[in-house]
């Protein structure tokens, strides 16, 4: 278990444990889905609610998540977009969905940009010369073959660079300063990360030759944190890169020095031209409606320091895991279940928005859409986008994730990422908060390594993607259209 993590979820999963050991055996007969709930015009009837229960039960004890991810990690590793890892990744998730019993399981083709990593370097060269811990920036440019060197100019965040008179600014380098805040919503990240995605491009406007940020994370480790960049039509390119937060702290103490401080930068990073990849998708199939879909999606692709084990290696775990043990439960949910493993989500959303575009005429058989893209930590909240009429089935679903430590947090989900491209379609979905206290430690580094993942936290999210999705599947009237869809 990750150090601070609470050891209550422990105790939890004993009683669980426990519970299932009492419960029938699996091979028993299943009771009829139709039997009565006791409550009047409940949602789901007692029989859903009970195989619901037990396939909780069993999620709780199994470890085909956990060891899915360990296949992942050790086998294939970092997937970037367009690299070899990315073509190895399809490739294992194509035979992984298969041995883990799914049917329909194929690649669909998407078209991702291929941007290649080189080498780089930031080094202070006054008033106290000594070299820092950098990564380049997802898309950015190089610099000169013999690097640039210029005065640093600190900004806090764009609203700052907005205010600064562009005289400063120009034949200088920016420093990003902004700190990204510690929570367990994760929200510090949506406010730091505007200056990765248009930092480089806003200070380029104002003549800037460069752009150094501080990591978008949280952690204290002398590892920066990379990501993509949002360039828009027209933007001037300039180098960015990130330090560290050891080293970034350091940097502002030479700033506050008062003397003139100088860095010395340099980048060889490149484009290639667009390459393949795909969308690996697996299903099982509905006992009922078998064209009507639950999704429980994913990224394959990861960024290319690390293993990308909590991102998103463990969602593409977790979902696996999920859809293997709905297909060996009792009784299968009237409508399929279906995983798709979006390519590149981290370099531009290419699966998902391939995915909305191909399937666009059937986002009316997608019966709802969830998405696990927050690492594998504790399960804490459960949101939904659905009509008001159908909120109650929602509120019941969640019940059997309550014992989980769950709660319902209201109706304003976004499907996240890659799954959110449905929610625009009008598609239903339901978001699935985790504690994110130390997911922003790893994050983007070459620290979301597989040593960091517990597989009880494997487990939990397991039996909540279950339960959810066996549920939404076998609910009977389906879940309409989003509210506020397109």
């Amino acid at each position: 278990m990750p150090v601070g993590q609470p050891s209550r979820p422990r105790s939890i999963a004993l009683a669980f444990l426990l519970a299932a050991l009492a419960a029938p055996a699996l091979g028993a007969s299943a009771p009829p889905a139709s039997a009565p709930s006791a409550a009047t015009n409940a949602p789901f009837t007692d029989a859903q609610l009970e195989e619901a229960r037990l396939l909780r039960e069993r999620s709780l004890v199994d470890d085909t998540g956990y060891e899915t991810l360990r296949s992942l990690t050790r086998e294939v590793g970092p997937r970037f977009a367009g690299s070899p890892g990315d073509a190895r990744a399809v490739a294992w998730a194509l035979a992984r969905l298969r041995a883990l019993g799914l049917k329909n399981v194929h690649a669909e083709p998407v078209t991702v940009p291929h941007w290649i990593r080189g080498p780089c370097s930031v080094e202070l060269t006054s008033p106290w010369p000594q070299p820092l811990a950098a990564v380049a920036l997802g898309g950015s440019v190089a610099t000169p073959e013999a690097g640039l060197e210029a005065e640093v100019v600190p900004v806090t965040n764009l609203d700052e660079l907005a205010r600064i008179d562009s005289s400063r600014i120009a034949g200088r380098i920016v420093f990003y300063t902004g700190r990204m805040q510690r929570g367990e919503d994760g929200s510090g990240y949506g406010r730091a990360v505007t200056v990765r995605a248009r930092g480089a491009a806003e200070a380029a406007k104002r003549g800037a030759i460069g752009v150094v940020i501080r990591s978008i994370g949280t952690d204290r480790n002398r590892l920066p944190h990379t990501g993509g960049m949002r360039p828009e039509a027209g933007d001037r390119q300039i180098p960015a890169l990130a330090i560290s937060n050891p080293d970034a702290d350091l940097l502002e103490d030479q700033l506050a020095s008062g003397a003139v401080v100088r860095l010395r930068m340099s980048n060889t990073s490149s484009w290639a031209d667009s390459a393949r990849s795909a969308n690996v998708i697996g299903e099982i199939p509905g006992r009922e409606r078998p064209r009507e879909v639950v999704v429980l999606g994913a990224h394959l692709d990861s960024w290319d320091l690390g293993q990308g084990a909590h991102d998103d290696g463990a969602g593409v775990a977790i979902m696996s895991a999920a859809a293997k043990l709905i297909g060996e439960a009792r009784l299968k949910p009237r409508r399929t279940v279906r995983v798709v493993l979006f390519a590149n989500e981290e370099f531009g959303l290419s699966g998902a928005r391939t995915y909305a575009r191909d399937h666009a005429a059937e986002a009316a058989s997608h019966v709802m859409g969830m998405e696990s893209d927050l690492g594998a930590y504790a399960p804490l909240g459960l949101h939904a986008r659905v009509p008001a009429d159908r909120l109650a089935a929602i509120r019941a679903m969640q019940t059997l994730l309550a014992p989980l430590g769950v709660q319902y947090r209201g109706d304003d989900a976004s499907g996240d990422a890659d799954v959110g491209q449905l929610e625009a379609l009008g598609v239903p979905v339901c978001d699935l908060d985790t504690d994110a206290s130390e997911y922003f430690d790893w994050h983007h580094t070459a620290n979301d390594t597989f040593d960091k993942v517990d597989p009880e936290m494997v487990r939990r999210n397991v039996a909540c993607y279950a339960v959810l999705a066996w549920l939404a599947a076998d609910y009977g009237p389906g879940f309409g259209r989003a509210p506020n869809g397109h």
